[in-house]
């Protein structure tokens, strides 16, 4: 396959093999319990330098508690997967946590701006659908998949796609490279003990982050039986034996919403919105990360039983939502 251009930028190496071999050795497919704390499941599965991916964003279904449990750890030296995505990475920079970002879309502001500037952060070019594409093709056991856009952009010499000679038409295709991140964090509806996840209505890429990364953390609004799961077994898109933690987390996904089960609270958007915009976010992480320990503190002391009664009160959509 002739290679016609090439993007400048770093990737993270493709490796699909060695991948496999590491699911291999590491992904056990008995039923084990793997329901942890926040603080355990991070301490355990996420490292220094990790390439993480996450599903979804700070306001729509997004692992919001384990973010903010990261930051609480203080890890360094992280890659992010920014796909869809406004404030994570935003939060992740801005604590020290993450100093990569491989962005589709995320919500710019001068936090962004900075840190390129002061180099406290490397971007490299995608979009929405590459990404996505990158994350399939890691779990499909590929190197790459084609794709029919980005070709020509100015985004193109700033990622790691290549624009190949297709040997079908002789017409240049772009390559993606595979995505496997290091570990991947997952906010769902339902799961089990063992890892088996349900996710009700909209998705992005729950499936393809759980079965293209190595580490999978999965925090989940209920826990619920796995008999519970078995009476309707389609509505199960991720499955245990990609787990590698389940956290019990109601309201994990604070400020934001979660389809069916409450609404986005209008105040802390905009709380979490205008620290972005304003580039400086030290007084939303004293107040939303270090002033509290753990998740279920955060609750109490933070957003309140008034505020999470208001909110699934707001919110209007059921049928289907639910089991």
């Amino acid at each position: 396959m002739r290679v016609i251009e090439e993007g400048k930028a770093e990737f993270l190496k493709v490796d699909p093999d060695g991948y496999r071999g590491y699911v291999r050795e590491n992904k056990p497919h008995q039923m084990v319990s793997k329901l942890m704390s926040h603080k355990d499941a991070v301490e355990r599965f996420i490292r220094d330098g990790d390439y993480l991916a996450y599903d979804c964003n700070y306001f729509q279904r997004g692992p919001s508690s384990l973010i903010r449990e990261i930051i609480r750890q203080n890890r360094k030296n992280l890659w992010l997967c920014g796909k869809f995505t406004y404030v994570a990475c935003a939060l992740l920079v801005e604590a020290g946590c993450a100093d990569r970002i491989d962005i589709g879309f995320i919500g710019f502001g001068p936090w962004i701006s900075r840190a390129v500037r002061e180099g406290k952060c490397k971007i490299y070019e995608y979009s929405n659908a590459l990404i996505t594409l990158r994350l399939k093709a890691g779990a499909m056991g590929l190197p790459f998949l084609p794709a029919r856009s980005f070709g020509g952009t100015d985004g193109f010499e700033r990622s790691g796609c290549k624009l190949v000679e297709d040997p079908y038409t002789r017409q240049p295709v772009l390559l993606v490279p595979a995505l496997n991140p290091d570990a991947a964090i997952i906010h769902v509806h339902q799961a089990d003990e063992f890892g088996n996840s349900r996710v009700f209505g909209t998705g992005i890429t729950h499936q393809e982050c759980a079965l293209s990364s190595k580490r999978v953390i999965v925090s989940a609004e209920e826990i619920v039986s796995t008999d519970e799961l078995r009476r309707d077994p389609a509505r199960t898109s991720i499955p245990h034996f990609a787990v590698d933690a389940v956290v019990h987390a109601p309201f994990g996904a604070f400020p934001g919403t979660v389809q069916g089960y409450y609404a986005s609270d209008p105040q802390g958007v905009v709380e979490a919105m205008g620290a972005m915009y304003r580039g400086d976010f030290r007084d939303y992480l004293k107040k939303h990360v270090y002033a509290v320990a753990s998740h279920e503190e955060y609750l109490d002391k933070v957003v309140g039983a008034a505020k999470m009664i208001e909110m699934r009160r707001r919110e209007p959509i059921r049928e289907g939502y639910v089991s």
